[in-house]
């Protein structure tokens, strides 16, 4: 009897499996090509939330730990910055310091007003130039009188000794660029002479570079301290967490797989490293504009520091998140060799 019956069930099994491969086709489920690309995106983003929830969750365990060390990171970087901003706002102190690299240009006797007011508009357009003031004979002997107390002695004299003066500022500090900008002016027409204070110049460049370069110098250091650090501090959660990379490994896990938590960290490190150093700088700052308004106020000038700049503020915070990622990438690199199955 059960020979008789096979036929039927055969009969009715068969239809249903050849009704079932072509809706399998139709859902996409291949199974020569493996996964679609969407299944294939989902699993990788899904990976990612994962260990960032993750790793999310390791730093909120350890909260003191993981404040101290976004501190630590924070000063590392709020030094170097700090410094940057400081120097910067010191270039903006008494107006500019290309003011102390002006060209006088010394005009003939015989110039009149209109023809100096004409050669300060003409000077104005120059490249280079970032501003032209012109002083007349009048104005010049003027000055002179209540600045060196001479003034009943200088009415004696029959005419005015004192030729007018074109003051020009240059657009920026630079040596060859001005020695070349004051021989340029020198060949103007109603120009005797141009003068340009060349040992101001080179002193200013001195002082920039040395900032410039001290900056730098600091900045090296302190962000090869600060990979140092988060290396160190990756280091010490693998060594906590060695035993079930092992086993991750053993399963079958990759490397990225088993990489990608330590780096969301380093990150999330380098990202809570920024918020607090921006936010040092802002106080700190704000602290020393205080005591710089009551030190301009002396002098009878209106100087202030500048906050920190939004685009500095957020090249801060990429920076740090960015030192974070390197250091946990150099930090897991240099043990992923070590966590292989024992």
């Amino acid at each position: 009897m059960s020979a008789t019956r096979s036929p039927k069930v055969s009969e009715r099994v068969a239809p249903k499996a050849a009704d079932a491969a072509p809706e399998k086709n139709k859902r996409g489920g291949h199974d020569d090509d493996g996964p679609d690309f969407r299944t294939l995106l989902h699993a990788w983003l899904e990976s990612h939330r994962s260990s960032l929830l993750d790793s999310l969750r390791r730093l909120g365990k350890q909260p003191i730990g993981s404040f101290f060390t976004c501190l630590v990171m924070a000063v590392a970087l709020s030094l170097p910055m700090g410094l940057s901003l400081l120097l910067s706002n010191v270039e903006r102190l008494g107006g500019s310091w290309q003011r102390a690299a002006q060209i006088s240009l010394y005009l003939k006797l015989d110039a009149s007003s209109h023809e100096g007011e004409a050669l300060r508009e003409q000077i104005k357009g120059l490249p280079g130039v970032a501003e032209a003031e012109y002083v007349s004979r009048e104005q010049a002997l003027n000055e002179f009188q209540q600045q060196s107390g001479l003034g009943e002695a200088l009415r004696e004299l029959p005419e005015n000794p004192l030729p007018g003066v074109v003051v020009v500022t240059p657009a920026e500090v630079d040596k060859p660029a001005l020695e070349a900008l004051r021989q340029r002016l020198a060949e103007l027409p109603k120009v005797e002479a141009a003068q340009l204070d060349l040992v101001w110049v080179e002193r200013l460049a001195a002082i920039l570079k040395l900032g410039d370069r001290f900056v730098f110098g600091l900045t090296v250091l302190l962000v090869s301290a600060l990979l140092l650090v988060i290396g160190n501090t990756i280091r010490l959660h693998i060594e906590n967490r060695r035993t079930e990379i092992e086993v991750i490994k053993l399963v079958g896990g990759t490397d990225s797989y088993v990489r990608r938590p330590f780096l969301y960290m380093g990150a999330l490190y380098g990202l809570g490293a920024g918020v607090l150093a921006w936010g040092v700088l802002a106080f700190g700052l704000n602290w020393l504009n205080d005591a710089v308004i009551g030190l301009s106020g002396l002098y009878g000038s209106d100087f202030a520091l500048a906050g920190v700049p939004s685009a500095d503020g957020l090249s801060l915070l990429l920076g740090a998140v960015l030192l974070g990622y390197i250091g946990a990438w150099i930090a897991v690199a240099r043990h992923l060799s070590e966590l292989a199955p024992r």
